[in-house]
């Protein structure tokens, strides 16, 4: 085979293999939060979770506990938890409205994501 046929060859493989689809990193997304979103808690809650549907970096994650604009806890997520949930415990909080506002940084592409999950504890009656 001529060294000229070989270079036309490997250009046209090549040219195949630039066209095909690139495989790319799924979206992060939510699949599950502790307190739920928009929840009514009964009795306050010491642990908070957030649980996304790809392996997050724990070591670049937060959880803020909110109370309005207000920061009344900021989280260190557990290193032990499953690599796609932040989990964190907090001291219990009073009764009122608060927001559970996560940051993460995603393992697959390193992009930083963020969120709320608004909730509520309860006076107890």
């Amino acid at each position: 085979m001529s060294l000229r046929w070989m270079a036309i060859t490997v250009l046209a493989c090549t040219g195949w293999l630039a066209a095909l689809p690139v495989a790319h990193a799924e979206d992060l997304k939510v699949l599950e939060t502790g307190p739920a979103a928009n929840a009514v808690l009964s009795s306050p809650s010491d642990g908070f979770f957030v649980r996304f549907n790809q392996p997050v970096d724990h070591i670049n994650s937060r959880l803020i506990v909110k109370h309005g604009a207000d920061v009344v806890e900021t989280l260190v997520p557990r290193l032990q938890s499953n690599p796609n949930v932040l989990f964190a415990r907090a001291p219990s909080l009073a009764p009122g409205s608060y927001t559970l506002h996560w940051t993460v940084k995603t393992i697959q592409d390193a992009k930083v994501e963020q969120g709320d999950v608004p909730f509520s504890i309860a006076t107890p009656k």
